[in-house]
């Protein structure tokens, strides 16, 4: 039988704020999201019936950690800016203790670049990202795509 190639899909979702830098219009202003994170990888399923891994592509478990180490841990109920942003903000007090700055805007599309690059450096040999998913609202989203 021919080896064939699977994708496999995990869902994620934190809770942030933002505002985008000299934007020109309502994001400009702090505001907050519900954020869906979609993470494809894919590979060929584990062949060695003495492994503990056999028959996957990888363990979802593993998918899971890396995304929560790289990502929801650190963005998850945080404030991201644009380095830019000349507000004066206190990190010291409770309120502002997880201000992420950007040195770009705290755009969909560049946090997928950033993820990105975060989850491609710790998944296993033989498993490449795919494809990640960031939903900003029910009906918007940005999309990263290996082949693109």
């Amino acid at each position: 039988m021919e080896k064939k190639k699977i994708r496999l899909t995990k869902q994620f979702g934190f809770e942030s704020a933002h505002a985008l830098y000299n934007y020109d219009g309502k994001c400009c202003k702090l505001h907050g999201h519900s954020y869906k994170l979609f993470v494809t990888v894919i590979g060929y399923p584990d062949e060695d019936e003495n492994s503990p891994k056999y028959g996957m592509v990888m363990d979802f478990g593993l998918l899971k950690e890396i995304v929560n180490e790289e990502i929801i841990n650190k963005y998850d109920h945080s404030v991201m800016l644009n380095e830019r942003t000349k507000a004066k903000i206190d990190t010291s007090d409770v309120l502002f203790s997880n201000v992420v700055k950007f040195k770009n805007q705290p755009t969909c599309e560049n946090m997928l670049i950033m993820f990105a690059e975060k989850i491609k450096s710790r998944l296993p040999e033989g498993v490449d990202l795919l494809n990640l998913k960031l939903y900003e609202t029910s009906d918007s989203f940005a999309e990263w795509n290996m082949n693109d």
